[in-house]
């Protein structure tokens, strides 16, 4: 049997690479903790919700394919004295011109879809640069105005796409209360889907294709209205100015106090 014998060098040698190994793991860590502090800093985050005192919310719906229920839409909306957001596929612009104009006629807010519902994250800049105008072009045709609103179908986005969006001057805009009408609940679902998640500066996703979105809405908007809330276009919930959005996706004012990055 050996014996080891730890003398006062020893004890200092290891004592030393112990040190050694612990600021090497703190410098690992620090460096680390930095670059996912960097790569957040530098995340574009599309609008998702706005920062506000004010109990307003919106009400949006995305239109890419069928247009049956768009008429009575329309109906429930002028009923309740509802203005709304329509983001609209330029394919679906051109197969219904009509429903285009009556939207903007009717004072609700047309906003761009894209204009053929592609995986937008999976194109060239350049392609999803055309996608936005070409959609652009023909709204303003029926419109006579330029939407400044962009929602990337499927919800799916990159740091290109929102750099893009910025680029044709428009504000990219998602959702913090969905529906999920589009997995077709029913009415009382729909409503409680939105009811549980509302809160000030929520922007609401609907659509104008699913099956029990009509018979939703009225109860949805009267849901809304006895929770003392006001329903407003996007256009309008949008905070006017410079702005920033957090990592949550919240719309801030840059006049108001940044959180360094």
């Amino acid at each position: 049997m050996r014996l080891y014998i730890i003398t006062k060098r020893n004890l200092i040698s290891i004592g030393f690479c112990l040190l050694i190994g612990v600021l090497a793991g703190a410098i690992a860590v620090t460096s680390t903790v930095r670059a996912v502090q960097s790569a957040a800093a530098q995340r574009e985050i599309p609008i998702y919700y706005v920062d506000t005192d004010k109990k307003q919310v919106a009400l949006s719906f995305d239109a890419a394919w069928g247009n049956e229920q768009t008429e009575h839409l329309l109906e429930i909306l002028d009923k309740y004295k509802v203005k709304s957001t329509f983001f609209l596929v330029g394919d679906w612009v051109k197969n219904y011109p009509d429903s285009v104009k009556d939207i903007a006629k009717h004072g609700h807010d047309v906003g761009n879809h894209s204009n053929t519902h592609p995986h937008m994250t999976q194109m060239s800049s350049s392609d999803m640069v055309g996608q936005i105008q070409s959609c652009n072009e023909k709204i303003k045709e029926l419109t006579g105005k330029t939407p400044t609103l962009f929602r990337a179908p499927y919800g799916d986005y990159n740091n290109d796409v929102v750099k893009s969006v910025n680029g044709c001057n428009m504000y990219c805009v998602q959702w913090d209360v969905d529906s999920l009408d589009w997995k077709d609940p029913t009415p009382e679902q729909i409503k409680q889907n939105i009811m549980k998640k509302i809160k000030n500066g929520s922007i609401i996703l609907m659509h104008n294709g699913a099956k029990n979105t009509p018979e939703a809405l009225p109860t949805v908007i009267e849901a809304i209205k006895s929770e003392g809330y006001e329903i407003v276009p996007i256009s309008q919930i949008l905070l006017k100015g410079e702005y920033y959005t957090d990592v949550d996706g919240k719309m801030c004012s840059k006049t108001a106090t940044q959180p360094s990055s």
